[in-house]
């Protein structure tokens, strides 16, 4: 027979009622108490369902002065990469009861700023963000701001207490370049985004490392700072080709840059894998289809996303922020194009 439900809403008493327990178990039970045994859990839950109970979430974070809630802020929800580790967040952050709020920047810092500020303004228990920039005042201004926890996703920024999830982009970088070396090639470019995130800078200081370690010269022509949009990079990447003595080298961040450089490098005549080595940070489910001809530098939304939950939790458990370092591999697909020394 089908359980009988008041003609008014129900309230948390019609739940204790049904479940046969006390008003403070039904309110722990589903808030996410941790001190609730899973029977009593079970129990309350059965009870709230069968009477189409549904706790007022303003009233219980005013009464604990917790929303459940974490703020994501992303600077771009179109990349799949940060997409994986958004879902990757979730899912450990749903199994410890929370719920998390995603915003999108779409890589600009003012909308990045204002994100943050209507995220205070719901006031979230903590924010993971990956800043757009680490240099915008803008930006700085709302994340000092804060009064939570914070989780910065591969960014590194001074006088704002955070744990931060920290990729080992300068292992990857070095580990490819010196492949590259090895391989015979001694003009390589990079192109890469501005230094005012961290990403940037590590790369770019792998690449000038490896390059030093081997005597070869840095070419500033070479190590290229660009929008990383299509049109940008093949824009840059065209009169390079170009040169009486162009890259054998390609290292491109992201969709649209490998995109264009694979457009490039069919403009200027060039095959990848035969006569110029093109290599990609990060992989994309296109990439599949050029997996002998692409090489990768990867790191593992699943690890990021999940890192940064269990830091996020961490510190609303402990109050004290900490690193996690994500490795970062590279892989060649025997796509280095081998160069005559």
């Amino acid at each position: 027979m089908e359980p009988q439900r008041p003609n008014r809403p129900p309230t948390i008493r019609d739940v204790a009622a049904r479940a046969g327990v006390a008003l403070s178990s039904v309110s722990r039970a589903l808030s996410g108490h941790p001190d609730v045994s899973a029977t009593m859990r079970a129990r309350v839950e059965t009870a709230a369902r069968e009477l189409g109970y549904e706790p007022d979430l303003l009233a219980q974070s005013l009464r604990s002065g917790s929303t459940r809630t974490i703020g994501f802020a992303m600077r771009d929800i179109s990349n799949q990469l940060f997409a994986n580790v958004a879902k990757h967040c979730e899912q450990e952050l749903r199994r410890a009861g929370y719920t998390m709020i995603l915003t999108n920047s779409d890589g600009d810092p003012l909308t990045e700023a204002a994100n943050l500020d209507v995220l205070r303004r719901r006031r979230i228990d903590g924010l993971i963000v990956s800043l757009v920039s680490e240099t915008s005042e803008r930006t700085l201004t709302s994340l000092r701001s804060m009064d939570t926890p914070i989780v910065l996703l591969d960014r590194d920024v001074e006088g704002v207490e955070a744990s931060r999830v920290l990729c080992d982009h300068y292992s990857g970088v070095t580990e490819a370049m010196n492949a590259l070396i090895s391989a015979g090639h001694r003009t390589i470019a990079i192109v890469t985004a501005e230094d005012e995130v961290r990403t940037s800078r590590e790369r770019v200081r792998a690449y000038s490392d490896a390059l030093a370690s081997a005597g070869l010269p840095l070419d500033d022509d070479l190590n290229v700072r660009s929008r990383l949009d299509e049109e940008s990079v093949e824009r840059t990447l065209t009169p390079l080709l170009a040169r009486p003595e162009p890259p054998t080298a390609v290292l491109v961040v992201g969709i649209p840059a490998t995109v264009a450089a694979l457009r490039a490098a069919k403009a200027a005549g060039r095959t990848p894998a035969v006569d110029i080595a093109i290599i990609s940070f990060d992989e994309w489910p296109f990439l599949e289809d050029f997996t002998d001809s692409i090489a990768v530098i990867s790191r593992d939304p699943a690890v990021m996303g999940r890192e940064a939950a269990r830091l996020m939790l961490q510190q609303l458990e402990r109050g004290r922020p900490s690193t996690a370092s994500v490795p970062v591999r590279f892989r060649a697909n025997g796509a280095l194009a081998p160069q005559n020394a």
